[in-house]
């Protein structure tokens, strides 16, 4: 079963690997963890066929929320459910939740493998290299800061001719006469331009092998981890070692001086 975020890359290749594997039976739970506990909310039978084109789109095929259940009544649809292997997909506060369903599967001796898969744009989770979602959004973004850059440095702009009866452009042309102002002010908001679009080669690469390396990771025994990048390589690594506190940057580091150069900050800050 999933437990999903936007990792539409993920949940594609996660599916297709359990099928090699000759799983029959593959769920999504919608809605993140609220599909647990939401009697409304029907689980979404998963294979190849449905989730072949998903990563042609953007958004999430399962839906997101916030909150959800208890962890009991989590573990409680877990075995009435009759799952064994469940994946979560996003980031630190997802995973501290897998984290908690992991250890009350524990309690109850339950065998249930519990794997999380990192997704965060932030590229907050401690340990990694960086998180699935992050390359896209810095590349999405800098299309939008780029684009009011050009706009703000340029001094004329030639306008096709409009009908001067149009009453858009008397209203706006009286506008600006009566605050004695030629500005025009544009408002670019790249938050959604940066979570709904489709993921760059860079991430499409990295998330392929995070689900397929999560699925090898439970049907070896593990559970309650989590996989990523560190130092470049592929690993596995226990959920509660990425979650005990904030990824922190270094004021000295080289990383944070490099962004002071680029913004023209003084070395003080």
């Amino acid at each position: 079963a999933f437990c999903s975020n936007n990792s539409i890359i993920n949940l594609l290749q996660i599916v297709i690997t359990l099928e090699i594997y000759g799983v029959k039976k593959i769920v999504g739970i919608p809605y993140g963890y609220r599909g647990f506990s939401d009697k409304e909310l029907a689980e979404m039978p998963l294979s190849r066929k449905v989730v072949q084109n998903i990563h042609l789109s953007g958004g999430s095929l399962l839906g997101v929320s916030r909150g959800g259940p208890t962890i009991s009544e989590i573990v409680d649809s877990l075995e009435e459910r009759g799952i064994d292997m469940l994946f979560v997909l996003g980031g630190n506060g997802t995973h501290a939740g897998a984290n908690a369903i992991h250890n009350e599967c524990r309690k109850r001796r339950l065998k249930v493998a519990v794997v999380g898969v990192p997704k965060t744009i932030d590229n907050d989770i401690l340990l990694m290299d960086k998180t699935f979602g992050f390359d896209t959004a810095v590349e999405e973004a800098q299309r939008a800061i780029n684009s009011a850059y050009i706009e703000v440095q340029i001094e004329l702009i030639l306008m096709p001719i409009w009908d001067t009866s149009n009453i858009t452009f008397f209203l706006t042309k009286k506008y600006f006469k009566e605050i004695g102002s030629t500005a025009d002010v544009k408002y670019i908001d790249p938050t959604y331009m940066i979570r709904a679009c489709r993921a760059n080669a860079s991430d499409g690469i990295l998330c392929t092998v995070l689900g397929q390396n999560a699925v090898h990771g439970a049907f070896a025994g593990y559970s309650g981890i989590t996989v990523g990048i560190c130092n470049t390589h592929y690993v596995y690594l226990p959920i509660p070692e990425v979650i005990s506190y904030p990824r922190l940057l270094d004021p000295n580091s080289r990383m944070w001086h490099r962004c002071l150069t680029s913004t023209g900050q003084p070395d003080f800050i």
